[in-house]
């Protein structure tokens, strides 16, 4: 294919079509009459892809391993840096995939795509020691999800034993995932591995920072996930190595885009199991690897009004997800500017 040298770059913002508090900006980056696209971003996220957006100027969008190096030598060592390298090496493969009339999963990959994707469900709003979750979880359940997923934060008063008591009328006759969202101290996490069933769960993920060596050492007799906080600046094979998870829960966008995880992939056999909120890029990287990345996570508060904000919105049926059918990644605004 012949050349995309990328010349310019703009940005739409459809926060008239978003709820309070929603990420809204997208930005665009062409060559030429084409144009690739990725959003929507947060505004701190939208605020550091401006800053390094010039330093796309002049670079291949063909060229992902060489224009990723660009962005990763150029963008500030931080969280927010890490994810306007993931948004611009996402919108490159966008306009790569658009160019050539071709879904971006089949730039991955030379193997045969798989268009149905399984889904799980992820429902951090409804932490297990509200009681009107017991009652969502065996409806969540039977709408066809590979699992669902649930909060279980630290709360004050409430021992570890109590949350393994919580995990276990969860899970009835079948396991769920919990999410501890980083906020269990170590001596809480010592008390919820001796007496929580692994049986019950299919992962208990982020309950700890994965600096703390000491207190996933406690909780390695539990299925652990982490992934989801990984970025350029992590060494992410020694990370898996030796806190061993059950799943990598990578986010496509955080950890540098489309080409980092194609990088981690290459390096650890963990089984992956995308982030939800970079579903569009996750999609593609789940339909070029079906070896690697068994299902992906569909946030139900937040992913509707996300799709809400796309040209092609998609939509579960069944637990799955299907691939989009256009050029891209699917991830163009309503109304963009092409």
């Amino acid at each position: 294919m012949r050349h995309l040298v990328i010349d310019s770059f703009d940005f739409a913002d459809l926060a008239d079509l978003a709820g309070p508090g929603d990420d809204t900006v997208f930005i665009a980056v062409r060559s030429g009459r084409a144009a690739g696209w990725y959003g929507p971003l947060a505004e701190p996220v939208a605020h550091a892809v401006r800053a390094l957006a010039p330093a796309l100027v002049g670079a291949d969008a063909t060229y992902h391993e060489g224009l990723h190096d660009r962005l990763a030598q150029a963008a500030p060592r931080s969280r927010a840096g890490s994810w306007a390298v993931g948004a611009l090496d996402c919108a490159a493969w966008d306009l790569h995939a658009r160019a050539a009339g071709r879904p971006a999963a089949a730039l991955l990959t030379d193997e045969p795509l798989r268009h149905r994707i399984t889904a799980y469900s992820s429902w951090l709003t409804r932490d297990l020691a509200h009681p009107a979750t017991a009652d969502l979880i065996p409806e969540v359940s039977a709408q066809g999800w590979a699992f669902t997923k649930w909060s279980l934060r630290d709360r004050p008063g409430v021992s570890g034993g109590a949350l393994a008591d919580l995990l276990h009328a969860a899970a009835g006759t079948e396991p769920v995932a919990v999410d501890a969202v980083g906020t269990w101290p170590p001596a809480l996490a010592a008390e919820f591995a001796a007496a929580a069933d692994p049986a019950a769960l299919v992962w208990l993920e982020d309950p700890v920072p994965t600096d703390a060596p000491r207190a996933c050492e406690q909780l390695r007799t539990l299925p652990l996930a982490v992934g989801e906080r990984l970025t350029l600046t992590d060494d992410a094979p020694a990370v898996l190595a030796w806190i061993r998870p059950t799943a990598l829960t990578l986010d496509v966008v955080g950890c540098g885009g489309l080409t980092a995880a194609r990088r981690i992939l290459a390096r650890t056999t963990t089984p992956v199991f995308p982030h939800g909120r970079s579903l569009m890029p996750g999609l593609h990287l789940a339909s070029a690897r079906p070896d690697r990345v068994l299902a992906i996570e569909y946030r139900q508060q937040w992913e509707p009004g996300r799709q809400h904000l796309y040209a092609h919105p998609v939509q579960p049926d069944r637990g799955h997800l299907t691939l989009p059918t256009v050029p891209g990644l699917g991830a163009t605004p309503r109304s963009a500017p092409c």
